[in-house]
């Protein structure tokens, strides 16, 4: 348990369940089960499980609702893991808390939209909870294998705020596209209330970010590669694959009356878009071997000569 491959392992799982759970819920909402259990923390006033007579909703709404306790446990376990680590390390201690403790309140906005009758407003507030959780599993999975010493920049400084400018508009990106959500057909239930935006236009505003994010990715991509920086040309290339596969799906579902099959992928893919940006900003910075308190020090970008030999 205080292997560091042991923590390696359930953080993933933890990163990939957290991604699953969004899915799931993306299930409960296209099947129009988001009331199935028409209150929380209870399924109904008089019992904390569905019942026979809630029919095939609240099965499905609480089957989601036990799907939490899966990703608690994973989050749980590496923090167990992280507190047996030797040495121990605070930086994976401290990312294992943020995951353990996101989870939780995940679990209490998921309430707050059933006690709110599926305010899209509030759906939204759900998915960027989990979209938190997210990056803080995958800065734990990759922090696994780093050393705590001082972080230093493997990219110019110019390439860095292009980065940090491109996992922004990723975010915007992400964030849009709950706005779209709120004002389109899947309510999660057939009397929950929309956002009152213009889909035609709440759209086009998701589909303007989404080319800027691959203008973006395309210029920080032929950027790496001219200063020879491998390792993030890479990610930035993976990143480029997801982000066009992503718009693919959305024309597609946009074109098709939005499918429910379809709008299921682009959640996934949602999630998959997101952690392929963290990789681009993960990819741009690396850590010397040290300790902790020598990671509190100010990074100091390399020279241009010296990255571009890597």
């Amino acid at each position: 348990m205080g292997s560091p491959i042991v923590l390696r392992r359930i953080s993933l799982a933890s990163l990939v369940a957290n991604i699953g759970i969004v899915v799931t819920g993306g299930a409960v909402r296209l099947t129009a089960s988001g009331l199935g259990c028409p209150t929380w923390p209870r399924c109904t006033d008089d019992s904390y499980v569905n019942t026979p007579e809630m029919g095939i909703n609240g099965t499905i709404e609480f089957g989601n609702r036990l799907l939490t306790f899966v990703v608690g446990f994973l989050a749980l376990a590496a923090l167990i893991s992280a507190l047996l680590q030797s040495p121990r390390r605070r930086s994976l201690i401290r990312l294992a808390a943020l995951v353990f403790l996101g989870i939780p309140a995940q679990a209490v906005i998921g309430g707050i939209t059933v006690l709110t009758d599926l305010n899209p407003w509030v759906v939204g507030l759900h998915f960027l909870a989990s979209i938190g959780v997210i990056a803080a599993a995958y800065a734990l999975w990759r922090r696994v294998d780093e050393p705590d010493g001082r972080k230093v920049a493997t990219v110019p400084a110019p390439l860095r705020t292009l980065t940090a400018l491109t996992t922004a508009v990723g975010f915007a990106v992400v964030v849009i596209g709950t706005w779209v959500t709120g004002s389109g057909p899947h309510a999660g239930d057939h009397g929950a209330a929309r956002n009152g935006l213009d889909p035609e236009s709440i759209s086009q505003a998701h589909v303007d970010l989404v080319f800027l994010m691959l203008g973006l990715s395309i210029a920080l991509w032929f950027a790496f590669r001219a200063v020879g920086a491998t390792a993030p040309a890479r990610a930035t290339l993976v990143l480029l694959a997801v982000a066009v596969g992503q718009g693919v799906i959305g024309f597609v579902q946009y074109f098709t009356g939005l499918p429910e099959v379809l709008v299921g992928l682009h959640m996934l893919g949602s999630c998959v878009f997101w952690t392929a940006t963290l990789a681009v900003q993960w990819s741009t910075r690396q850590r010397e071997a040290g300790t902790e308190a020598g990671a509190a020090q100010p990074a100091r970008p390399q020279p241009l000569a010296a990255v571009a030999t890597r």
